[in-house]
Formats: structure tokens, C-alpha cells, sequence
């Protein structure tokens, strides 16, 4: 009788994703990612918080993001897959309801923002084209049509390429060097006063700590994206090896490029005037260069922010979309349609949530502080993720972060959440409101499975792991 060794039954092979980012084009997707809305609508708030060193504020929020940066090179490099918060807690903790908690608090963060986008799109538009509907409710009719058209994009079906991105990331970034070389012209031609960068507008007897951390607090905004190049882990050539030096390098880039149009920014109009309206960077450019052509950098910021509140959108519905297909939310949430494939129930649902928070919260300051406050939670249960993960081994060498900054970004993000920092309490209503709204859904969904016998499915990284907010 002869021995025959049964050879294993071939089993189809799901194809991988295609590695064609080298280290530029990953620079240029996270310097994309970061740069946009925060920088070009909240400069002049945090000038009204803290004066003329409103470039303060932006470093401090750029070096507590670069620690956070640390815990997330350690976890992409330890498992560099497509993945992102959600997935990271997943693995440290192994708790559904925290999982989900997470998952929904990137995918709210992800609406706020974008609606904080909307908001910004809608001021620069009634500039551009002269309407002069700044404030009151013709910003809020613009900025709901806005909304509108992107989610009918969002339905049409919207695939974003790394191209594409480097283009509307040369769009926004030179936006942004339209302001620095102008400020930097007009310093050097004596014009502007350059004395205010060191000056601070806070009440009498009041120490500048408190202020500064009020205004970083809101400045942190303009340094989230970052985390959403871990989801580019599977289409980057040698991650391991590039990811750490590219991020860090790419962090570096923004947070030297928002110290520059700070300084250009205040040098060029006062502090106080700064922070009047939600077009601050326009009245830079008016200001330096009176004979520039305004409604040119008005498309440009437009342009910019419109990016930011698409790629948002897509990014929440189809998170929404995910948590349905995990049983984590209602099934109805998962409906893909018969002919644009598309989940259009859920872009439904994330659109009527922008429109909720464009018509009744509306301002900049308090949407762009909820997508900062909500993060910050998540980024600090990443940096304890990490630790706690440290037991997890892998075959391969990885990036280790020096044990003190996970504890140190833990520690600092948690902080950054908290009341003391004279956050305004608006922040934690829209937040809790947002939460429970994913909370009240989620009981629902425990309920419709048990009558339906089934039971919630481990994270996929697919669905939960695709997507977190840009700036």
C-alpha cells in the first residue's frame, strides 16, 4: 500500500493591498491629512484667548500630539495592518462596549469636524462672492446646502486616491505659504508689529498657564489627522522602516508651518481683531497685501476645507456602516444600495447629524473643540493601550516607544479633557449628547440580537479600523 501525504486543500487567498507609497508620497499624505480646516478657521480664537502669542497654543498642542505620534509608530509598526484606534483598544482590552465606545467617539469626532468645515466653507464663500452673510443664519442655510451636495457626493460613491491627495495638499499648503511669505514680506519691510508675538492678552491678576491651556485646548484641533496614516500601513513600501521618521518628519513640517502663520497672522493684525469672525487667515492677506486678490485665497480655503468635510463624511458613514455589519448597531444602518452600492442609510444618518450640529451649535470654536475633546479621550486610551500591549509579542523587530511618553500622552490627553482647562461646557453637552445617541443605538442593537439569536462579531479591521478624522 502506498503512503500517500495528502496535500492541503488550497484554500482562496483574499488579494493584499497594492504597497505604492514611498516615503514622499506618505509624507505628503500625512502633511494632507493634518494640515486644512483648524489652522484656517481657528487662528483667530485662539488669539482671542491668549493675544499675540497665539502661536503658543500650536506648540504646545503640536508637542502633546508628537508624543501621542510615539504610542501610534509603536503600534503600527507591532501591527502594521490597515488598523486604527478602535482596533488597538480591541486588541489591549478585549471589551466589546469599550471597542465600540471608541469606534463611535472617532466616527462623531469625524461629523464634528466636518461640520466644523461646513461652518468654515460657508463664512469663505459668502467672502469670496460678496454676500455678506458672515454670522446669523445665511451661514448656517449655506453651510446645510454644503453638507448636502457632500453627501449626495458621498452617496454617488467617492474613492479618494493618493494622488488626489497630493494635489488638494499642494492646494492647502499653498494657502498657507501665501500667508507666511506675506507676513514674512511685510516684517521685513518694517510693516506689521512684530512685538505682539510675546505679548499676553489675559485678565489682570490671572496667571498666562491657564489661558494658554484654554487655547491649546482648541489648538489641538489643528493637529489631528495624523493618527489616519496608520490606515495607509498596508500600501506603504517597508512601513516598519519608513512610518517612524516619515510621521515624525511630517508633524515636524505642520507644527513649523502653523508657528509661522501665527506669527505672520498676529504681526499683521491685532489680536483682538483676529478673533473677530471665523475668516481670520483672509484678513492676513487683506492686511499684508491689500492688492492681492482676496477671493483667490477665499476659493483656496474653500477648496481646502472642502476636502477635510468630505473625506470626513465618507470616513463616519462608513464606520457607521461597519459597527451595523458587526452587530454593533442597528441592521438598517448597514443597507447598501441596489445600484450606487453605497450605504446610503448610514450616510443618512451622519448627514442628519451635521445638520443637527450646524443648525444648532454652529460655531466654530464650540464644533472644532468637540472634535479636539473627543480625540484627546481616544488618544488616551491609545497611549494606555500601548502599555498594556507590551505583553503582546511579535515575531518581528518593531518601533518601541521610550516607556515615559505613552505615559507622559495619557497622562497630558486626559488632562487636555478636563474641566480645569476652561474648556466651555458646551463641548462636553454636544460630546454627550453625540455618545449617547451611540449608547441609546447600541442597547437597541442588543436587544434586536438577542430576539434574532446573534451575537456581536470581533472588530474587523476592514470597518473599524478605515478611518479617522483630518483635519
Amino acid at each position: 500500500m502506498t503512503d500517500v501525504t495528502a496535500s492541503p486543500k488550497s484554500v482562496p487567498v483574499e488579494p493584499s493591498l497594492h504597497r505604492v507609497m514611498g516615503p514622499w508620497l506618505l509624507l505628503l499624505f500625512i502633511v494632507g491629512d493634518i494640515l486644512g480646516t483648524g489652522i484656517y478657521a481657528l487662528t483667530g480664537q485662539v488669539a482671542k484667548q491668549v493675544g499675540g502669542v497665539v502661536w503658543l497654543p500650536f506648540l504646545v498642542a503640536f508637542v502633546v500630539a508628537l508624543i501621542t505620534a510615539f504610542s501610534y509608530l509603536e503600534l503600527v509598526t507591532k501591527y502594521p495592518r490597515a488598523a486604527g484606534a478602535a482596533l488597538y483598544t480591541h486588541k489591549a482590552f478585549g471589551i466589546h462596549f469599550i471597542t465600540f465606545i471608541v469606534a463611535f467617539a472617532v466616527m462623531c469626532s469625524g461629523i464634528t469636524s466636518a461640520s466644523t468645515a461646513s461652518r468654515a466653507f460657508a463664512v469663505n464663500f459668502s467672502s469670496a462672492f460678496g454676500l455678506g452673510l458672515e454670522g446669523g443664519a445665511g451661514i448656517i442655510v449655506l453651510g446645510l446646502i454644503f453638507m448636502a451636495i457632500v453627501a449626495v457626493v458621498n452617496f454617488r460613491g467617492v474613492g479618494e486616491s493618493v494622488k488626489a491627495n497630493v494635489v488638494l495638499t499642494c492646494v492647502e499648503l499653498t494657502g498657507l505659504l501665501i500667508v507666511i511669505v506675506i507676513g514674512m514680506w511685510a516684517i521685513g519691510l518694517g510693516q506689521g508689529d512684530v512685538s505682539r508675538i510675546t505679548e499676553f492678552h489675559t485678565p489682570e491678576g490671572v496667571s498666562p498657564v491657564w489661558p494658554v491651556i484654554a487655547a491649546t485646548t482648541l489648538a489641538f484641533f489643528a493637529m489631528v489627522g495624523f493618527e489616519d496614516s496608520v490606515n495607509m500601513a498596508e500600501e506603504t513600501k517597508d512601513p516598519v522602516k519608513i512610518f517612524p521618521k516619515i510621521l515624525l518628519a511630517g508633524l515636524l513640517i505642520t507644527g513649523l508651518i502653523y508657528v509661522l502663520v501665527s506669527i505672520s497672522a498676529v504681526t499683521l493684525v491685532e489680536p483682538a481683531a483676529l478673533g473677530e469672525g471665523e475668516a481670520p487667515l483672509l484678513k492676513v492677506v487683506q492686511a499684508g497685501a491689500p492688492n492681492f486678490p482676496i477671493g483667490i485665497f477665499a476659493f483656496i480655503t474653500m477648496f481646502a476645507v472642502a476636502n477635510s468635510a468630505l473625506i470626513n463624511m465618507l470616513m463616519a458613514s462608513r464606520l457607521v456602516y461597519g459597527m451595523s455589519r458587526e452587530h454593533v448597531l442597528p441592521p438598517v444602518l448597514g443597507t447598501v444600495h441596489p445600484t450606487r452600492h453605497t450605504p446610503y442609510i448610514a450616510i443618512a444618518f451622519t448627514t442628519l447629524l451635521a445638520f443637527g450640529l450646524i443648525t444648532f451649535v454652529g460655531s466654530v470654536p464650540q464644533l472644532g473643540g468637540t472634535t479636539a475633546l473627543l480625540l484627546l479621550c481616544v488618544f488616551t486610551v491609545v497611549n494606555v493601550a500601548v502599555l498594556v500591549l507590551r505583553k503582546d509579542r511579535v515575531e518581528h523587530q518593531h518601533f518601541r516607544a521610550p516607556t515615559i511618553l505613552p505615559v507622559v500622552g495619557a497622562i497630558a490627553c486626559g488632562f487636555l479633557t478636563g474641566p480645569w482647562t476652561g474648556r466651555n461646557p458646551e463641548q462636553y453637552t454636544i460630546a454627550g449628547v453625540l455618545l449617547a445617541i451611540g449608547v441609546v443605538l447600541w442597547v437597541i442593537t442588543v436587544v434586536i440580537n438577542r430576539r434574532m439569536g446573534v451575537s456581536p462579531t470581533p472588530p474587523d479591521v476592514e470597518d473599524l479600523g478605515s478611518g479617522a478624522p483630518v483635519n
